[in-house]
């Protein structure tokens, strides 16, 4: 084969970069989604910094309003939120209160609440404890009072 006839059945770089190009390239959904992202992402950045604008404008011009009015402003604050924590605090004792009664309920109804199980155990290991201190008193407090005699014979 002579390099006339090699170069006329080899295909060109370009068309084999093209040929590449065609296989990689994406399908018209993909490049809808891909413009439908780009231009809700542009409008959402438009919006962003259209509303950071306006927060500072509100801002630069209502200050001299919130300084001057901050004497009455500063006791309002503490007041709403001494009030709106002590309100949280109070209804969550009452949850966990409700909580605690329910469980209680149920351990004594015999359902077997979470947690029934440990309570088991932990009662069990009180009891066994409490046992245990009684018989060393049992045991050593005999033991004392005799050495107690012994050392104040007249007592």
């Amino acid at each position: 084969m002579t390099d006339r006839q090699y170069a006329a059945t080899r295909p060109s770089a370009a068309t084999s970069i093209l040929e590449k190009l065609r296989e990689h390239a994406p399908n018209s959904a993909q490049v809808v989604g891909l413009a439908t992202l780009v231009i809700s992402g542009g409008i959402l950045l438009l919006l962003s910094g259209l509303t950071l604008t306006a927060t500072v404008l509100g801002l630069i011009f209502s200050a001299p309003l919130i300084i001057i009015s901050s004497p009455i402003w500063v006791p309002v604050g503490f007041l709403i939120f001494v009030t709106i924590s002590g309100a949280l605090s109070f209804l969550s004792c009452g949850v966990a209160l409700v909580a605690a009664v329910s469980w209680i309920y149920r351990y004594f109804r015999g359902l077997h609440p979470p947690g029934a199980d440990r309570f088991d155990y932990a009662r069990t290991r009180l009891a066994d404890t409490a046992g245990h201190v009684k018989d060393y008193a049992r045991e050593y407090g005999g033991y004392l009072q005799s050495k107690v005699k012994d050392a104040a014979p007249s007592a």
